[in-house]
């Protein structure tokens, strides 16, 4: 699934419409499941502003996010709680090093979705490559080993196809 209806709401007093900017995020297709369910990109690096946005794009047929949780070493600064429309996310931080570039969204009882967070300020032609591998459902690697692909400069395909990956369609 991907985001493509912009959250609207009206300001205050001025007849205005807001329109909340789309979440760079991509998921796997049907709910599959592997070692990710997708990557997400936030423009920035404050969970509090980027949160409301990723969960007001996800599928209502997910369910309700209750709780998120990210790596404390890239987001040291997470509240506890989020606010997002209509509701409070719980925000858990964590120290593995498997969820440092990872977020892990709860839906209570209908599941968790593990999402590769790339970093904002990754350019745009990596962070491209980076949300499609990620919500590849033949992808399997992980948030970490993605990354360290992309950092790497190796070419990521074909590293990517060589540890079991999907080829060419």
């Amino acid at each position: 699934m991907d985001a493509t209806q912009p959250a609207e709401s009206p300001a205050p007093d001025d007849g205005h419409t807001y329109r909340m900017p789309l979440p760079r995020l991509r998921l796997t297709p049907d709910g599959s499941h592997g070692p990710l369910d997708g990557a997400w990109w936030p423009r920035c690096d404050a969970l509090e502003l980027e949160l409301p946005a990723l969960v007001g794009s996800l599928d209502p047929g997910v369910g309700t996010v209750t709780r998120v949780t990210v790596g404390n070493s890239v987001w040291p600064d997470a509240p506890r709680e989020v606010m997002a429309p209509g509701q409070v996310i719980e925000v858990a931080l964590t120290d593995g090093a498997a969820e440092a570039h990872a977020i892990t969204v709860d839906c209570g009882t209908v599941g968790c979705w593990e999402l590769l967070v790339v970093p904002p300020e990754e350019p745009a032609g990596a962070a491209a490559l980076l949300l499609s591998a990620a919500a590849d459902p033949g992808n399997p690697l992980s948030a970490p080993r993605l990354l360290a692909l992309a950092e790497s400069g190796l070419d990521g395909q074909a590293v990517w196809e060589s540890e079991g990956g999907a080829g060419p369609r």
